[in-house]
């Protein structure tokens, strides 16, 4: 796996999340509806939720099988850009379509726990 991928990956996904979280507090509030406005915060609170998870996953190494760590870290990565991403185009874009693509980054999350789970299993001691 490589470690310095998702670290920087993760530290950048967090700025971004923080930068979208001040944007839809402040100029997105004036543009959307409050419903869309909370669908974006929806997106930026699983961006950040994920993002420090994936930040847990490097850090644990030691204690995962690295063939499934590597495989979590894919998963969680692509849950973020496809969840909280097609819920930001969503919102931008006022295209209620993409709210089907939202369930393939949700599946992703969830994959990509299944797989830390496992690797912190199938680790040898």
């Amino acid at each position: 796996m490589n470690a310095r991928f998702y670290l920087v990956f993760a530290a950048l996904s967090c700025l971004v999340s923080v930068a979208f979280g001040a944007f839809g507090a402040h100029a997105l509030k004036a543009m959307v509806s409050p419903e869309r406005l909370a669908v974006w915060h929806t997106g930026v609170l699983y961006q950040m939720t994920h993002s420090l998870g994936l930040f847990i996953l490097v850090s644990a190494s030691a204690y995962l099988a690295p063939v499934l760590q590597k495989w979590a870290a894919r998963f969680l990565v692509a849950g973020i850009v496809i969840f909280s991403g097609s819920l930001y185009l969503l919102v931008i874009t006022n295209t209620p379509a993409l709210g089907a693509i939202t369930p393939i980054g949700g599946v992703s999350f969830l994959v990509g726990w299944l797989l830390l789970a496992l690797a912190a299993l199938k680790k040898q001691a």
